[in-house]
C-alpha cells in the first residue's frame, strides 16, 4: 500500500537534509543565476533594434536557444539536490554535471519544455510593443489574457513534467522522449500535491519582499530541496510503474 507523504513532512525533511548545506546551496544558486542572466545578455546583445519586426523576431529565436541552453543548469541544480537529499557531499561545482552527464537529453528535454511554452507566450510578446499608456482597452485585455495563458501554461508544463530533470540521473538510460514520458506518467495523480506544495511556500516568497528578495538566497534551497524529497517519495512509491 502506498503511503505518500504530506507536504509539511516533505518540507521538514528537506531542511533537515538542508541543515548545514545552504551557504553551498547559495553559492551554487548564484553562480547559476549570473552564467544564466550572462547569456541573456549576451543574447539581447545581438538582436539589435527591437523596435523593429527582424529585431523582435531575432530577440525571441536567440532567447528560445538561451532557454534550452538553461536545461544544462537545471540538470546540474536536479543533480545538486538529488546528492543532497540522498545524504552525498555536495560542491558549488554540481551544478555543472548537466553538461558532463548527457547534455544531449537535458538539451532536448527544456527544449520540448521552452518550444511549447514560447509558443504559447507568442501573443504576448507580439502585444507587448503595442501596449502604452493610450493603448486601446481591448488591446490591454488581450494582452492580458494572453499573459494569463503564458502563466497557466508554464504551470502546467512545470507540473506535467517537474521529474524529467531527475529522473534524467536515475535513468540515464532512457531517451529524453521517454524521460518527458516518465514524468507525465509519474505526475499521474500527483499534480495537486505538487502544486500544494509549490503554493505552501508563497508566505516565505511574500515575507522575502520585505528584504529586497535577499531572504529569497534561503528560500529557493529550501524549495528545491522539498521539490526533490516530493520526487523521491512518489518514485519510492510508484517503483512498479517506472
Amino acid at each position: 500500500m502506498s503511503c505518500y507523504q504530506s507536504c509539511a513532512k516533505l518540507k521538514a525533511t528537506a531542511k533537515e537534509h538542508m541543515f548545514g548545506h545552504y551557504g553551498t546551496a547559495i553559492g551554487a544558486s548564484l553562480l547559476v543565476l549570473l552564467t544564466t542572466n550572462c547569456f541573456e545578455l549576451m543574447a539581447l546583445s545581438l538582436t539589435g533594434d527591437l523596435t523593429t519586426v527582424i529585431g523582435t523576431c531575432l530577440y525571441y529565436a536567440v532567447s528560445f536557444l538561451v532557454s534550452v541552453l538553461t536545461g544544462l543548469f537545471v540538470s546540474g541544480m536536479s543533480y545538486f539536490y538529488l546528492k543532497n537529499a540522498c545524504g552525498h557531499r555536495i560542491t558549488v561545482g554540481d551544478v555543472f554535471q548537466g553538461f558532463r552527464s548527457s547534455p544531449d537529453k537535458a538539451l532536448a528535454i527544456q527544449a520540448w519544455i521552452s518550444l511549447i511554452s514560447y509558443l504559447f507566450d507568442l501573443p504576448r510578446f507580439l502585444l507587448s510593443p503595442r501596449i502604452t499608456l493610450h493603448a486601446e482597452t481591448k488591446l490591454l485585455v488581450f494582452f492580458l489574457l494572453s499573459m494569463g495563458l503564458s502563466c497557466a501554461v508554464t504551470v502546467i508544463l512545470n507540473l506535467f513534467y517537474a521529474q524529467a530533470f531527475f529522473l534524467l540521473h536515475d535513468f540515464p538510460q532512457y531517451s529524453g522522449r521517454e524521460l518527458l514520458a516518465m514524468s507525465r506518467k509519474l505526475m499521474s495523480g500527483h499534480k495537486g500535491r505538487l502544486f500544494r506544495l509549490y503554493i505552501s511556500f508563497i508566505p516565505l516568497v511574500l515575507v522575502s519582499l520585505f528584504s529586497c528578495g535577499i531572504a529569497m538566497l534561503w528560500v529557493m534551497p529550501y524549495m528545491n530541496a522539498s521539490v526533490t524529497e516530493f520526487y523521491l517519495d512518489i518514485v519510492k512509491n510508484s517503483s512498479d510503474t517506472l
